[in-house]
């Protein structure tokens, strides 16, 4: 388990919200990795609380689907599947595509230097080793293009997707021969925003997560190959 993980108070939620606050981010974040055991006693010691509040929050996790019972193991962090990471970047390819067509049409001068600003800090993340830099960076480069746009509806759209997001972004963020294309792909979208041309913003919003799935889809199997070898010896 991570060493960071830590609970964050907050003293206008109950103490079972607040652990499964806190879970639930480090799942996101894969602070808490796939397949890892959720081992009662132990979370209750690392953060500082009693059995109950961490069995609450177990619960909750299973029923969004981000934790599985295992019978005679427990609780354990659920694997990232072909299945659900394509049923997310389904509809986040959709909604990053509709987000740039319109930010060519209505994001105004300002909008467009806050967006070069955004593609050098990313620059600047990727170029380090920090996935948490990285997410953060990306994450403020992808809001100035939704936040251009104007529509309340698509950022209510887009937000509730990106937490869903997170985990599939560090999975594709954790490698690092991907930084690269990365900035690229970064570059690629910045530039025919600025240029306003819609069919080269749309291209390059589909090839961004093109690749993000077909990179984490690789890792998945990879992971699954290990695994299988690893129970046949």
């Amino acid at each position: 388990m991570d060493g960071h993980l830590q609970i964050d108070m907050d003293e206008f939620l109950p103490l079972r919200d607040v652990v499964f606050n806190t879970l639930r981010r480090a799942i996101l974040k894969g602070q808490l990795k796939p397949g890892e055991r959720l081992m009662e006693v132990h979370l209750a010691n690392r953060l500082g609380v009693s059995r109950t509040p961490i069995r609450e929050a177990i619960r909750k996790l299973e029923l969004e689907g981000l934790v599985i019972m295992i019978p005679r193991r427990g609780a354990e962090v659920a694997r990232i599947t072909e299945k659900s990471l394509k049923d997310v970047l389904e509809v986040r390819r959709a909604l990053d595509v509709l987000s740039v067509e319109l930010a060519c049409q209505r994001i105004d001068e300002n909008g467009i230097k806050e967006l070069w600003t955004a593609y050098q800090e990313f620059k600047k993340a990727a170029q380090g080793k920090d996935a948490a830099v990285i997410a953060q960076a990306d994450v403020a480069f992808h809001d100035i293009i939704v936040e251009a746009v104007g529509n309340l509806r698509l950022q209510q759209l887009v937000n509730n997707l990106s937490e869903q997001m997170y985990r599939y972004r560090f999975v594709y963020i954790n490698e690092e021969e991907q930084h690269d294309n990365l900035i690229a792909e970064h570059k690629e979208i910045y530039e025919s925003i600025a240029s306003r041309d819609k069919k080269r913003a749309a291209k390059a919003a589909r090839l961004h997560i093109d690749n993000q799935e077909s990179s984490i889809i690789r890792q998945i199997r990879m992971e699954n190959e290990s695994r299988l070898n690893k129970q046949c010896r």
